[in-house]
């Protein structure tokens, strides 16, 4: 994975469990009209973007755009932020010792 994708993996990452924090991320989405979920989206559907054409992992990404769709849901959100954060965390740290699929 090139330094762009392990840039949009772990920044992704960041935001995600910024966002699955208990009172602090809710605040901080409530207070902002919902945009950030807007730009979680984007942010994961441009690391798709990037680590597809990479060949790197996804699936924590594509996670990430069904939870920034349904994370208007209160405790569903949470929920979500928190396990994508820990799934991007996964991917992370085994994307560096991986060896690209060619």
């Amino acid at each position: 994975m090139s330094s762009l994708g392990k840039l949009f993996k772990w920044g992704t990452f960041a935001y995600e469990a910024f966002l699955a924090l208990p009172i602090i991320g809710g605040a901080f989405v409530v207070a902002n009209a919902w945009i950030p979920l807007g730009v979680a989206f984007l942010l994961h559907a441009v690391a798709i973007a990037v680590l597809y054409n990479e060949r790197g992992r996804v699936a924590g990404n594509v996670l990430g755009v069904i939870t920034s769709i349904i994370a208007f849901i209160p405790i569903v959100g949470w929920i979500m932020h928190g396990i994508t954060a820990l799934v991007l965390l996964i991917e992370g740290l085994s994307g560096s010792r991986r060896t690209p699929r060619y």
